[in-house]
C-alpha cells in the first residue's frame, strides 16, 4: 500500500509549541518507579546494622550515666548517615543521567526540518518520520507510508505484522488489532516500508502506558556478582551474630557486667558485620556504567559492567564502527554495450564534469533511493547528482513514485517505480548487490564473468560496489532478454523478476577507515582481545580495510555462502582460523556468536539491525548502536555505543577491567581491615584485658573505611598494564583463594602490630588509656597505609604523590587531620579515653604503622611472579 506526502510541506510543530506541551502533559514516558527522595534514603539508613548498633550503644552509655559518650556516638550516627546520603546520592545521579542516555530516539520534523531527539521528549501534535527497524515512540495517526507494516504482537499476541494505510482526514484513535488501520502505538516495531505518523497520545495514554503498571513490578535477576555477593554476605553476618553473642555471655559471666557485654558485643557487631560489601558492589556497578556512558558506551545492564573485562573476541560490522559510514561515490562503470567498457574514476576528474557516459548510471542511482535520503549510500548519489545533474533533464524532483518494491533477504535489491510528471512517461529504477542485478537482468555466464571481473578490481580498491538496472514498462523487452508479458502501470506486478531489466552498470563508493581504529585494533592485540571483522561487502574490499587498520588476517576469508554450506562442527573448527567474513548476512551473525562460545570465548558483537537482535542477545556482550541502529537492536543489547566508533568499544573493555580490579581491590581492604577490628575487639574480652576498642572508637574507623572502599578505591585510574594482560576468566570468583589469602594476611598483619603495641603498652607503663590511644593511633595508621597500598597492584613508589585520584589524599589528609584532633584536643581526647601521647608515643605508632605497609609490599612482591608469567603469556597469544 502506497500513500505519499511531500516532506517539504510538513513543517510539524514548532520549538516553542513543543517546549510548552512538554511542560503542561509531561514527559513521554511510561510509568515507571519514581526517584528516591532524600527521605527514603534516610529511612533505610536508619535500618541499616551500624546504624542500628551505634544508636544502641548510645542508649546503653546513656544508662549508664555517660552523656558525653552517648553524644559522640549519636554524633557519629549523623556523620555516617550524611556520608551514606552522599554515597545514595551519587549512585542514584549516575542511574538518572542513565535513564536520560537510555530514553529512545526517534525522528521529528520541527520548524520544517528533520530532528533526532530522545523518546521521552515526544509531544502530542509531533510528526514522527519511521522506518523499518524503528520502534514507535507513542500512539500516532499515519499521514503518509510506503509497505507500511507493524509488529503489534506485543499489545495484540497477533504473531503476523499487520499492514497500516494513510488516515483519510482526521479520525479518532483505535484499539490495536487487525490490517488496513491508520494507527502505529508506542512499542511496536516496524517491519517493514516507511511511514510519516502524527503523534496523538504520549506516556501514561498511550494503549503501552494503559498497560505500564503491570511492567513496573518485574524485577532484574541479580548478577552472578550480586549472587556471590549474597552468599558472602550471608555467612559473615551468621559468622558475626555468632561472635556477638558469644562474647556477651562470656564477657557477663566472667566479669559480671552485662552492660559492658553489651557495649563488647556491640562492638565487636560494628567491627564484621559485612554491610559494606553489598552497597559497595551496588555503588561500584553504578558508577562503572556511569563512567563507560562518558566514554560514549551506555550499559543497559550491570552485567555487561562485570563481564567488560572477560572479553577474548569482539566481533564488529566494518561499516560505520570500522569506518565512518559517510559514502562518497569513487567509480562509475557505465555498461554502453563497448568491446571494452573502462571505469570512471571520480578522483581523476574532480574539476571536471561528468561525461554523457555516466549521466543514465547517475540518474537511476537517485531514482532507486529515497527522494530524501538517510542512508549513507545514498546520500551519496544524491550529493552526486545534485553537484553534477543540477539544472538538466537528468533529476526528476518532480516524478511520482508509485511503488517500491524493498530489499529482501531472498534478493538483495530493491527497485522503485516511477511515474513522470505528465503521466506518460513509468520507470524502474533498481539498485543492489551485483549479483542480485544481474540476476534481474537475466545474465548469460559470460556477462555473469565479465562483471565479476570488475567486480573484483573495484573492490580489491576497498570500494563497495553496487549494481544497477532500468526497465520501462511501456517500452519493448530488450532483443538480447527473453520477452516478457505486457505490464500495465495500474497493475503492478508482486516480484521485480517481472519486470524487464536491462542492466546499467557499476558504482563504488568508500568509506573512510577511522582515523583511530588502528590504535585500537593493536590495543586489542596487546590486551590478548581477538577481532573478528564482519561485512556485506565482498572479499577484496574486506581485506584492502583490514590492511589499512592492522587487522590480524588468520587464515582465508570466509564468504557468506561458503558459510551456509558448512556444518556446526565444522564452522566451530574454522572459526579457529578465520577472522574476517565477507559476504555475510545478519542472520549468520548468531551462528557465528553460537561457533565462538562453542569454543569457550567470551564474545562482544556489534549490530544495527532488526535481524541482528538474536545475535547481540545471544553474546556475552552485545552491542547495539547509537546512531544508526535500530531500536529492537539497542533493546537486545546489554550496550550501547552512542557514536558507532570501535575505539569506544576498547576504552569501553579498559573500563570494565579497571571496574573489576577496584571492585576486587575495594572487596579485599574490606576483608582485610575488618580482620584486626575484629581481633582487637575479640581478644581482649577473652583474656580478660581492658578493652581497647569502644563502639565510639570503631565508629571513628568506619568514617575512613566507608569512604575509602565506595569513593577513593572506586575512582583509581586504571593500572599503566590493564590492556596489557590476556582477559580475565570469567568464571572466576571476586574472591578467589589467592585474593581471600592476601586480604587475610594483610588483616593479620595489622592485628598482630597492634596487638604487640597494646601488650607492651599495658605491661610497661600500666596504663589502659596510654594503651588504647597508643593501638587506636597504629590501627588508624596502618588503615591509610592499607588503602594507599591497595591504590595500586604494582609496587609502591614515589610517583603515588602524582596519583591523579584526588579523592585518596582528601581521604588520608582528612583521617590524619581527625585522628590528631581525637589525640590532642582535650575534650575529643576525654571522650575516646585516650591520653596524651608524646613525641615518642608517636614515633612508636608511626614506626608501626610503616612496619605494616612494608609487610603489605612484600606480600605485592610475592604475588609479583604470576603477573609476569600473565604478561609474558599475553605477549605470545597473536606470536
Amino acid at each position: 500500500m502506497v500513500s505519499t506526502v511531500d516532506l517539504n510541506t510538513v513543517d510539524g510543530l514548532s520549538e516553542q509549541e513543543a517546549i510548552a506541551r512538554l511542560k503542561d502533559e509531561g514527559y513521554n514516558e511510561l510509568p515507571s518507579a519514581r526517584s528516591r527522595s532524600i527521605l527514603s534514603f534516610a529511612w533505610e539508613t536508619v535500618q541499616d546494622p551500624i546504624f542500628l548498633l551505634l544508636f544502641g550503644g548510645g542508649i546503653i552509655y546513656w544508662i549508664l550515666g555517660d552523656l558525653q559518650e552517648a553524644l559522640i556516638l549519636l554524633g557519629f550516627v549523623f556523620f555516617i548517615t550524611g556520608i551514606s546520603l552522599y554515597q545514595e546520592g551519587k549512585t542514584e545521579h549516575a542511574l538518572e543521567a542513565l535513564r536520560d542516555l537510555s530514553s529512545p530516539r526517534a525522528l521529528v520534523i520541527r520548524d520544517g526540518e528533520r530532528k533526532r531527539i530522545a523518546g521521552r521528549e515526544v509531544v502530542r501534535g509531533d510528526v514522527l518520520v519511521l522506518a523499518e527497524g524503528d520502534r514507535v515512540p507513542a500512539d500516532a495517526m499515519v499521514l503518509s507510508c510506503t509497505n507500511f507494516s507493524t509488529d503489534e504482537s506485543l499489545l495484540t499476541g497477533e504473531s503476523l505484522p499487520v499492514r497500516k494505510v494513510a488516515a483519510a482526514g482526521t479520525v479518532e484513535m483505535a484499539r490495536p488489532g487487525g490490517d488496513e488501520l491508520p494507527f502505529v502505538y508506542s512499542g511496536t516495531l516496524v517491519v517493514q516500508g516507511q511511514g510519516i505518523a502524527q503523534v496523538q497520545a504520549v506516556g501514561a495514554q498511550t494503549e503501552m502506558g494503559k498497560i505500564g503498571n503491570a511492567l513496573q513490578k518485574v524485577k532484574l535477576e541479580p548478577t552472578p556478582l550480586q549472587q556471590e555477593m549474597t552468599r558472602l554476605v550471608s555467612r559473615l553476618f551468621g559468622i558475626a551474630l555468632l561472635l556477638c553473642v558469644a562474647i556477651i555471655v562470656i564477657y557477663g559471666i566472667t566479669r559480671g557486667d552485662w552492660l559492658k557485654g553489651f557495649l563488647a558485643g556491640i562492638t565487636l557487631a560494628m567491627a564484621i558485620l559485612p554491610n559494606e560489601f553489598p552497597v559497595v558492589v551496588t555503588i561500584f556497578l553504578a558508577l562503572g556504567a556511569w563512567r563507560i556512558s562518558q566514554k560514549h558506551v551506555l550499559a543497559r545492564r550491570a552485567c555487561a559492567v562485570e563481564t567488560l573485562g572477560s572479553a577474548t573476541v569482539l566481533c564488529v560490522d566494518k561499516t560505520g564502527t570500522l569506518t565512518l559510514n559517510q559514502m562518497a561515490v569513487k567509480q562509475l562503470f557505465a555498461y554502453n554495450h563497448a568491446e571494452n567498457p573502462q571505469p570512471y574514476n571520480l578522483e581523476l576528474h574532480l574539476r571536471e564534469s561528468l561525461p554523457e557516459t555516466v549521466h543514465k548510471l547517475v540518474e537511476f542511482c537517485i531514482l532507486a533511493s529515497q527522494r530524501d535520503p538517510f542512508d549513507p549510500m545514498e546520500k551519496a548519489f544524491k550529493e552526486l547528482g545534485d553537484r553534477y545533474l543540477a539544472h538538466t533533464e537528468h533529476l526528476h524532483d518532480d516524478w511520482i513514485l508509485l511503488r517500491e518494491y524493498p530489499l529482501s533477504p531472498q534478493l538483495l535489491a530493491m527497485s522503485h517505480v516511477w511515474q513522470s510528471a505528465d503521466g506518460k512517461q513509468y520507470e524502474i529504477a533498481a539498485k543492489g548487490a551485483p549479483e542480485a542485478i544481474a540476476d534481474l537482468c537475466h545474465f548469460t555466464p559470460q556477462q555473469q564473468r565479465i562483471m565479476a571481473a570488475q567486480i573484483s578490481e573495484m573492490a580489491n580498491q576497498g570500494l563497495r560496489v553496487l549494481g544497477v538496472a532500468k526497465a520501462s514498462l511501456l517500452d519493448a523487452p530488450p532483443p538480447f532478454l527473453p520477452p516478457h508479458p505486457s505490464l500495465n502501470p495500474n497493475h503492478l506486478p508482486d516480484e521485480q523478476h517481472d519486470f524487464p531489466f536491462q542492466f546499467i552498470g557499476l558504482v563504488g563508493l568508500s568509506d573512510p577507515v577511522r582515523p583511530n581504529v588502528a590504535a585500537a585494533i593493536q590495543e586489542c592485540y596487546t590486551a590478548g582481545i581477538r577481532v573478528v571483522m564482519i561485512t556485506g561487502d565482498y572479499p577484496g574490499t574486506a581485506q584492502t580495510i583490514a590492511r589499512q587498520i592492522g587487522l590480524m588476517q588468520m587464515g582465508a576469508i570466509l564468504t557468506g555462502a561458503e558459510l551456509d554450506l558448512m556444518s556446526d562442527a565444522e564452522l566451530e573448527q574454522r572459526i579457529q582460523s578465520t577472522n574476517i567474513f565477507a559476504r555475510a548476512v545478519p542472520e549468520q551473525k548468531l551462528r557465528l556468536v553460537n561457533a565462538l562460545k562453542a569454543k569457550g570465548e567470551v564474545v562482544a558483537m556489534t549490530g544495527d539491525g532488526v535481524n541482528d537482535a538474536p545475535a547481540l542477545k545471544s553474546a556475552q556482550i552485545g552491542i547495539a548502536m547509537g546512531q544508526r541502529g535500530t531500536d529492537v537492536a539497542r533493546e537486545s543489547a546489554a550496550l550501547v555505543l552512542l557514536d558507532d566508533d570501535f575505539s569506544s568499544i576498547v576504552q569501553a573493555v579498559k573500563l570494565g577491567r579497571r571496574i573489576f580490579d577496584n571492585l576486587r581491590k575495594a572487596m579485599a581492604y574490606l576483608l582485610a581491615i575488618h580482620i584486626p577490628i575484629a581481633g582487637m575487639s575479640l581478644i581482649p574480652v577473652l583474656f580478660k584485658l581492658p578493652l581497647v576498642l569502644l563502639p565510639v572508637h570503631v565508629a571513628f574507623v568506619h568514617l575512613i573505611i566507608d569512604p575509602a572502599c565506595s569513593i577513593v578505591l572506586e575512582a583509581e585510574p586504571a593500572e599503566a598494564t590493564v590492556m596489557q594482560r590476556p582477559p580475565r576468566n570469567p568464571k572466576e570468583a571476586l574472591f578467589g583463594r589467592k585474593t581471600l589469602g592476601l586480604a587475610v594476611l594483610q588483616g593479620v598483619g595489622i592485628l598482630a602490630i597492634a596487638l604487640v603495641i597494646f601488650v607492651v603498652a599495658l605491661y610497661r607503663r600500666q596504663g589502659e588509656l596510654d594503651a588504647r590511644a597508643l593501638t587506636f593511633t597504629t590501627l588508624i595508621l596502618a588503615n591509610l597505609g592499607l588503602i594507599l597500598s591497595e591504590s595500586s597492584s604494582s609496587r609502591l613508589s614515589l610517583k603515588i604523590f602524582k596519583s591523579p585520584n584526588a579523592a585518596l589524599w582528601w581521604l588520608i589528609g582528612g583521617g590524619l587531620v581527625f585522628l590528631a584532633f581525637v589525640l590532642y584536643v582535650p575534650f575529643l581526647r576525654q571522650l575516646f579515653s585516650f591520653s596524651f601521647l608524646h613525641p615518642i608515643d608517636l614515633a612508636i605508632c608511626l614506626g608501626g604503622g610503616a612496619i605494616a605497609l612494608l609487610w603489605f609490599e612484600l606480600l605485592k612482591l610475592l604475588n609479583r611472579p604470576q603477573k609476569v608469567i600473565q604478561k609474558n603469556l599475553c605477549k605470545k597469544i597473536y606470536k
